[in-house]
């Protein structure tokens, strides 16, 4: 039961260091920030059969990001119809599978007093994580964390709107549109201030180690 003591087990090859990845302030939320919270809500839209509402925002030292959520109603849809929309709700952009049109996608804007304004829409597959190390000029907004779920009567979705820099104490005009359930652009006007003010109430979770 000795023999294989003998033999001296080769050490283990030093293994690298891993690096976590810290997304760009202009990209997504602090990681390790407490923000505070701004009960908004309001309806952007609202009809008999669609309803996009912001909940909230979760206001950080470098940005807000605003908690959605869209809800919609089957109207008079035949089954066909129906699953047409299903295809469009959970794979924006790729077209209705009849090839009647294409998609648009949900689409979401920002628009500043100044005139500077933003769009989901100009976005790559990744959002606005892989820019090269460049800062884009502000302002930027990006979905993430958007998912939905699906019925024979109705489909819901939400996600998280990141909006950076802080918005300018005047106000801002948030904006949607989705034309493949019929939703012209319409907007709502948040106000800036309150933002802003939310955003002195930030805590960073280890001070001491100077971690946004």
């Amino acid at each position: 039961m000795t023999f294989f003591k003998d033999f001296p087990v080769p050490p283990l090859p030093p293994q690298p260091k891993a690096t976590r990845y810290v997304p760009p302030p202009w990209a997504a939320a602090p990681a390790y920030e407490l923000p505070s919270v701004v009960h908004i809500g309001q309806f952007l839209h609202r009809s008999p059969t669609m309803v996009v509402a912001v909940k909230s925002a979760d206001v950080y030292s470098t940005g807000c990001s605003f908690n959605l959520s869209w809800l919609i109603r089957r109207g008079q849809q035949t089954d066909e119809d129906w699953a047409d929309l299903q295809h469009l709700f959970f794979q924006p952009g790729m077209g209705i599978r009849r090839g009647r049109r294409l998609a648009t996608g949900l689409l979401f804007g920002v628009q500043f007093p100044d005139g500077a304004k933003a769009s989901t829409g100009n976005q790559g597959p990744h959002g606005l994580m892989e820019t090269g190390g460049q800062q884009p000029e502000p302002p930027t907004l990006v979905l993430n964390n958007s998912g939905g779920s699906g019925a024979d009567d109705e489909f819901a979705g939400s996600g998280l709107l990141w909006l950076w820099p802080l918005p300018p104490a005047e106000g801002l005009r948030l904006l949607v549109q989705w034309l493949d359930f019929g939703l012209e652009e319409t907007s709502l006007v948040l106000d800036g201030g309150r933002l802003r003010d939310a955003a002195a109430g930030a805590r960073q979770f280890w001070p001491e180690a100077g971690l946004a």
